[in-house]
């Protein structure tokens, strides 16, 4: 009978043997919202974006004409052509538009940063300035990737390709589309370290896990390189691939240095 205390009390020291822990899963300042707060906090956020975007996309506007000469380096010599009336105005806001959204990119980070805060434990938060910081470098190192990369390498297939029998001049709407949206979604690709050191420290994937499936990462970014890539040439779509398996490799070693 004298025992049974004996035997309750590592039970009792389970729950209170860490505090440190008990300490880094609690929620700091913890303050109840309702449903119309939580929408009126994500509507401001929505609004603080769009007027950074607007304001970035209209300073792009008064330097498009820079912007647009850097953008047209990649394709050499190559002629641009304005094929209908006011095509080159309608260029220079797509050119601005997608630049100020790149420009802003990290405040709009931010400002998703601050809408979860809330809801994260002390745990959470210390990962979260790493995870925006590092998640605008992936994203300018990815737009940098395409730029001295990707973007030249399609360029030099189409180019090689029907020189011996058609003129090169293209026209400048068409290049853009193809170069912006090419930026674009290889800085998206380039967020695959970040989805995995999130999904490393929430403990919902493994680095052996991850390890473990690395052929259907392969699959799945040749599948990625196809879609992402708005040329068909097989040489830019094996670039992208090839990065995008190179990153989830490196986001694996950042999951393990981290211990998960």
């Amino acid at each position: 009978m004298t025992s049974s205390p004996e035997t309750e009390t590592p039970t009792l020291e389970t729950e209170t043997d860490d505090p440190t822990e008990k300490y880094l899963d609690e929620l700091p300042g913890e303050v109840e919202m309702s449903l119309f707060d939580h929408l009126e906090e994500l509507r401001q956020r929505l609004f603080y974006a769009l007027i950074a975007v607007a304001i970035a996309a209209v300073t792009c506007f008064i330097f498009v004409r820079p912007i647009v000469r850097i953008l047209e380096v990649p394709a050499g010599d190559i002629k641009f052509l304005q094929l209908a009336p006011g095509e080159f105005f309608f260029v220079s806001l797509k050119v601005a538009g997608y630049s100020g959204l790149l420009i802003s990119t990290p405040f709009i980070l931010y400002q998703i940063a601050q809408f979860v805060l809330p809801g994260l434990t002390r745990r959470e938060r210390r990962l979260l300035a790493p995870i925006v910081l590092g998640s605008s470098i992936l994203f300018v190192a990815g737009l940098f990737f395409a730029y001295i990369a990707l973007i030249p390498a399609a360029l030099n297939f189409f180019i090689s390709y029907g020189a011996d029998v058609v003129e090169q001049q293209w026209s400048i709407e068409k290049y853009f589309e193809f170069i912006l949206l090419l930026l674009f979604s290889t800085g998206l690709a380039f967020q695959v370290p970040i989805i995995q050191l999130l999904l490393g420290t929430l403990g919902i994937v493994s680095s052996k896990k991850m390890l473990s499936g690395w052929r259907y990462v392969v699959f799945g970014s040749v599948i990625a390189g196809a879609i992402l890539t708005p040329s068909t040439d097989p040489l830019t779509q094996s670039l992208l691939a090839g990065a995008v398996v190179t990153l989830y490799m490196g986001g694996i070693i950042m999951v393990k240095v981290f211990g998960k």
